[in-house]
């Protein structure tokens, strides 16, 4: 056979394969696409299936899209918030009069205003490194462009929506430590009882502390921190938006009441051993001379001032035994006619020892919590009884 029989014979399969390559790419994804199983056209990028990821949708791998009926779900549990939230404030006129704003509310009295009393700690402590089955860091991004490092329950990867709490621990709240290793009964600040019950635990670091950057404001710009912390975590495809909760002991029991005095994004707020005023706090603790700052400086950082702007049912939770800050927590609890403001005077127990005790009580009833209802938790609870030891 010549040259010219076999290109003959070859040129008509050249032709067509030409042809075929040719239509297959003339095909846009949109010949393939199911607008019914998506919501929105197909995801452009890696960083935008991580967006989609972080907000808690699911992509649908056929279509590199949202998933249709992940987006529903996250919708309904937005209404389901809302819907609690309404019904809260509708099932009580004076509790809706507490939430909306009012003039001398500390989110308004923040607003705009420029701190003159502010520190950049010299040495600060490395970050921690916690077992990795027990909390896995992740950064969230903070006011004024920072990037904060956070440690939080592992996804369990069982498909499931968890009730979740941020957690401020005492002392140096902007720096985080040994925060997992459990105590003894009589001072455990770990908080395990929330993480044993099956809930989701964050632990943020806040401006300043450990090797962050920023200056340390506190009690002012560190509510920005925490709320900038629950975004994050309420992105994490794991949690139940619906069911995000704030926690803290001593200077972190003080720095989440201010956090509910501010804004009421959370379900509910357990401050443990707050004190009224932040200049009963000893220099060596917080290393401001409170007494000598100016007065509006003070007033913005003393949650005793902003009881009324509290939005969402926040218990004050204090040992009636030495040591601790039960004067200050019974005094807030007498000048406030806040209904959202809920005060748990626990006998027999401190300033240290109420922690594991009543927290889990709280854990226990947090996750069989159902959707809409509200947590409650009453002071008589913890009276003892006639004749008990």
């Amino acid at each position: 056979m010549d040259q010219k029989s076999i290109y003959r014979l070859i040129a008509p399969l050249v032709f067509m394969l030409c042809l075929l390559v040719f239509v297959l790419k003339k095909r846009t994804p949109a010949e393939d696409f199911d607008a019914t199983a998506c919501v929105g056209p197909p995801l452009k990028n890696l960083q935008a299936r991580n967006d989609a990821i972080e907000a808690g949708y699911t992509i649908n791998r056929r279509y590199d899209c949202i998933d249709k009926e992940s987006f529903m779900a996250v919708a309904q549990q937005k209404d389901a918030w809302l819907q609690g939230r309404k019904d809260a404030a509708a099932a009580s006129p004076s509790a809706s009069a507490a939430a909306a704003p009012s003039a001398s509310s500390l989110a308004e009295a923040r607003r705009g205003f420029d701190t003159r009393t502010a520190q950049v700690q010299a040495a600060s402590s490395k970050l921690p490194r916690p077992p990795a089955d027990l909390f896995v860091r992740t950064d969230y991004g903070g006011p004024s462009r920072l990037t904060l490092p956070a440690f939080v329950t592992p996804d369990p990867k069982d498909g499931q929506k968890h009730p979740a709490i941020i957690w401020l621990t005492g002392g140096d709240t902007n720096s985080l430590d040994d925060f997992w290793t459990p105590g003894p009964e009589i001072n455990d600040q770990s908080a395990r009882a929330f993480r044993e019950a099956g809930m989701v635990m964050m632990f943020p670091t806040l401006r300043g502390g450990n090797e962050n950057p920023g200056s340390r404001q506190y009690f002012l710009g560190e509510v920005d921190d925490v709320l900038a912390a629950a975004d994050h975590l309420a992105r994490l495809p794991y949690v139940d938006i619906t069911r995000i909760y704030l926690g803290g002991h001593s200077t972190g029991g003080t720095l989440a009441l201010l956090t509910a005095e501010t804004n009421g994004r959370f379900k509910a707020v357990f401050a443990f051993g707050p004190v009224a005023e932040v200049d009963r706090y000893p220099s060596s603790l917080v290393p401001i001379h409170f007494k000598q700052i100016p007065a509006d400086e003070l007033k913005l950082r003393s949650p005793v001032h902003w009881l009324n702007g509290i939005s969402t049912p926040t218990y004050l939770i204090e040992g009636k035994n030495a040591p601790g800050n039960i004067d200050d927590v019974e005094a807030m609890c007498r000048r406030s006619e806040n209904p959202r403001l809920h005060c748990i005077p626990v006998e027999g127990e401190n300033h240290f020892s109420v922690l594991a005790k009543v927290s889990k009580v709280i854990a226990a009833r947090l996750v069989v919590e159902a959707p809409g209802v509200e947590f409650s938790l009453r002071a008589e609870e913890f009276e003892k009884k006639a004749g008990a030891d």
